[in-house]
């Protein structure tokens, strides 16, 4: 079986399985379908102009709704078809491209493209698109170019307006004067300037005015294909999937399952939809957990050591390394570094002793078990209990010495109560009935 086709299958089951866990945990239901539009089917007086906005990288979800607007021409009633373009590049396969622009080529009406408004790009393999458009429009302040390796096979489709692979963008100004682009300041003027666009002219109000006569429909994604499109990005995809890793290991330090569960459950559904989606790197998932692994145990002591510095080391290399080629924003990469060190290594203890303050489920077995001080209780420290490090405090006035064997007497949260196995209590009443 073809490869692009199994990927493209296991995405699509991803979605749904995705979206079925999020119904039924947070009971949200979106509409679906692949395309929203404004406009009645039935009015054809008309010719219509049907506009598509791609906007973002262009991954699977976007790409349908392109190839499911080619597919839908009906050229009787259909005079052009505008993308508006602001997409840094493509995360679809090949083979996906190249029908999506065998679609474009073969197409009985106009295509058209608008990069803008302004500060759009059309760059990488969404640029190489772009360049088989019939008509091309750019704002001021947008550019094209830097396409990148090619992906559309030069023998039928040619290089992107002649250029070699290696040329970096171009702006505004510069299309125009190359003949790339015509200038389109706004979508409205794009519009006109589109062979067989009809408006008229409004003079009623002492200040002409022109108005489209042409009809004008807005193709947008739905709510559920909005969603799956928005997690697709690098930045969206990276929080989820660290917002998601993050609630779970909160989840294992409290009683039963709660909304952060739930939450973090949904979270890292989605966050591990947009790193299949994005050129996510396997190996550096793996570092990230291998960095929530390390927060978690000293979690359970309450206390940030070696564990903690190793999972934020970890946590640093998995961030800046998990996509290959479509890198983290900074803004999103400092927020989540920070914000996850600072939740493991100070807030998560805070929360898990507010949890378990009132009862301490769970650990109720802990009372009675032996162990010895890790270091100085004075009054509080760490003992090992089992083998596991915790933070422990003594209502003792003597401080208990390190390696010295204790006793759990209560449990307080993270917090265990001991005392000394020699010398506790009744050792002390029973030397004042000696003396």
């Amino acid at each position: 079986m073809n490869p692009t086709r199994v990927r493209s299958r296991c995405l699509r089951a991803f979605r749904r399985l995705v979206l079925g866990v999020g119904v039924a945990a947070l009971g949200l239901v979106g509409a679906t379908g692949p395309v929203a539009a404004h406009g009645s089917d039935h009015e054809n007086e008309v010719l219509t102009v049907e506009v598509v906005e791609v906007s973002g990288l262009l991954d699977p979800v976007m790409a349908a709704m392109m190839a499911d607007t080619l597919r839908g021409i009906d050229p009787v009633t259909t005079l052009a078809v505008v993308f508006r373009i602001d997409s840094p590049g493509a995360v679809v396969e090949d083979a996906d491209l190249v029908a999506l622009a065998d679609l474009i080529v073969g197409a009985p009406v106009t295509i058209s493209f608008w990069i803008g408004p302004s500060g759009a790009e059309a760059t990488g393999r969404v640029g190489q698109l772009v360049a088989l458009g019939d008509d091309i429009g750019i704002a001021p302040g947008s550019h094209i170019g830097d396409f990148g390796d090619p992906a559309l096979p030069a023998d039928r489709f040619g290089a992107p307006f002649g250029w070699v692979a290696d040329r970096g963008p171009v702006g505004y100004a510069q299309a125009v004067e190359m003949g790339i682009a015509r200038s389109s300041p706004v979508l409205l003027e794009h519009l006109v300037g589109l062979d067989g666009f009809e408006v008229r002219t409004d003079e009623s109000g002492g200040r002409p005015t022109v108005e489209p006569v042409t009809r004008t429909r807005f193709h947008q994604l739905s709510i559920v294909d909005q969603l799956f499109h928005t997690v697709a990005s690098p930045a969206a995809a990276y929080l989820l999937l660290l917002v998601g890793m993050g609630l779970l290991v909160f989840e294992l330090f409290t009683a039963g399952v709660g909304i952060a569960g739930l939450i973090g459950a949904v979270s890292l559904l989605l966050g591990g939809y947009g790193v299949a989606v994005l050129p996510g790197r396997a190996w550096a998932v793996g570092v990230l957990v291998f960095a929530m692994v390390g927060f978690a145990i000293d979690v359970q002591t309450g206390v940030p050591r070696l564990w903690t510095v190793m999972g934020t080391v970890s946590l640093v290399v998995g961030s800046v390394f998990l996509f290959d080629g479509t890198p983290v924003p900074w803004i999103a990469l400092s927020a989540g570094i920070v914000g996850t060190v600072l939740a493991m290594a100070g807030g998560m203890p805070t929360m898990v002793r507010t949890r378990f303050s009132t009862p301490t489920i769970g650990r109720e077995w802990m009372i009675g078990e032996s162990g010895e001080a890790v270091d100085r209780l004075s009054p509080n420290g760490t003992v090992e209990v089992r083998a596991a490090v915790w933070k422990a405090r003594t209502n003792r006035a003597t401080p208990v010495e390190p390696g010295e064997p204790i006793r759990v007497v209560a449990v307080e949260g993270l917090w265990l109560k001991v005392e000394p196995e020699v010398g506790a209590a009744r050792d002390h009443r029973r030397r004042a009935e000696r003396a």
